[in-house]
């Protein structure tokens, strides 16, 4: 083997190592605070195992990579606990000291996301201890991703664990909740260094392997249904293109037979919840291939069932959407007379229903008004152009 091989060898062996570690730390971290360790204390005994990793596993991988990391870790956290309350230590020694033996082998993977997404921890919380805990994502990496400074994202980190610390495995969220901050880590998108969208699916398909629920199947299809038209929603110069207008043959087609195919799955449990109606509505614009294709009657079928399981205001908006596509824009309008005024984007729909019922000049004076509430700069600008092209036409 040439010099160049062998140091390709030893990059991808590195490479190979550092995927297996990143694996294993949540496993390793949730064994460790179900055995009673607090979340913090826990969190820097694995660091510690970590880095006895690093030093010796280039000599030779144990046979169980696991087993080796929790023997370790905890033998770390014992050694801070007896350093710190020496008259523990018998305690100790007689009763936590566990055998050196293979480590357990349920998914404590998904122990721990659910402890991270804690019942009396704030969604953006618990979010950001998800990523550092179960991502295994750097307080630097989240603070970037969500714009805020990384001493303030640290101090949101810290109080999640002390909230974790506190309550313990009495409190951990539900499964609907877990799957709330998922979602939300998803519909963060992409910011700084770090893609929320790609760590939202691996996490989700994590969970999926664990359980057989078909609303963590219904997350898994909704996430690959929108990633599947990632590249095509933003121009080159980042500006928005509505779902119509959107060039399709960009459309990752693998990601969106994958997404189907496990929302039927889902679906053939006839267990009915909100992201398997969503996903239904998304697998609904993937399996059209032009705008015109689309089965807007399925569609509006789908908003009323999604619409009787969440009784939601943003839904009854994305409904208002698919009776202006099913039954013509004045029964849009008039549907929406039905949603509350401050409910976001309403005003938006408002103006494409009066463009299409040919009231161009209300249209784009509400193109204006929705501009000027707009939730991000690319959305601002597209409903300006808009605005704008309806200019001196109505």
């Amino acid at each position: 083997m040439t010099a160049s091989g062998t140091a390709n060898g030893a990059f991808e062996a590195q490479v190979d190592q550092g995927d297996l570690l990143k694996t294993l730390v949540p496993q390793v971290l949730a064994v460790l605070v179900r055995r009673g360790a607090e979340f913090a204390a826990a969190e820097d005994a694995v660091q510690e195992a970590l880095l006895e990793a690093v030093r010796r596993w280039p000599d030779g991988r144990p046979d169980d990579p696991k087993g080796w990391l929790v023997t370790v870790a905890w033998r770390k956290h014992l050694d801070v606990l007896r350093s710190e309350a020496a008259r523990r230590r018998r305690e100790l020694v007689d009763h936590a000291e566990p055998p050196a033996g293979p480590a357990q082998t349920d998914d404590d993977t998904l122990l721990l996301l659910f402890l991270c997404c804690h019942r009396d921890l704030t969604p953006s919380s618990a979010v950001a201890l998800t990523l550092r805990a179960v991502g295994g994502l750097t307080t630097k990496q989240i603070a970037a991703a969500y714009l805020v400074p990384e001493a303030t994202m640290a101090q949101r980190i810290s109080r999640a664990k002390r909230t974790v610390a506190t309550q313990g495995v009495q409190g951990p969220g539900d499964l609907g909740r877990v799957l709330r901050v998922l979602y939300l880590i998803f519909n963060e998108g992409y910011g700084g260094d770090l893609d929320l969208t790609a760590e939202a699916i691996r996490l989700t398909r994590q969970l999926a392997a664990g359980t057989q629920d078909p609303e963590v199947a219904g997350l898994l299809a909704l996430m690959l249904l929108h990633h599947a038209r990632r590249e095509s929603r933003f121009t080159a110069d980042g500006a928005l293109v509505p779902l119509a207008e959107q060039d399709r043959s960009r459309w990752n087609t693998t990601l969106i037979a994958e997404g189907i195919g496990i929302l039927q799955a889902a679906l053939d449990r006839d267990r009915l919840g909100e992201f398997q109606a969503q996903a239904a509505i998304a697998a609904l614009h993937a399996d059209a291939q032009r705008p015109e294709d689309t089965d807007w009657t399925q569609v509006l079928q789908w908003y009323d069932e999604l619409l009787a399981l969440t009784d939601s205001p943003v839904v009854a908006l994305n409904r208002v959407v698919a009776v202006g596509e099913a039954d013509g824009p004045l029964a849009g309008l008039r549907a929406l007379r039905d949603v509350p005024a401050d409910v976001p984007r309403r005003t938006a729909v408002s103006a494409h229903l009066h463009e299409r019922a040919g009231d161009l000049g209300v249209a784009r004076e509400e193109y204006l008004a929705a501009a000027r509430l707009a939730a991000s700069g690319a959305e601002r600008d597209h409903l300006t152009r808009q605005a704008a092209r309806l200019h001196g036409l109505g």
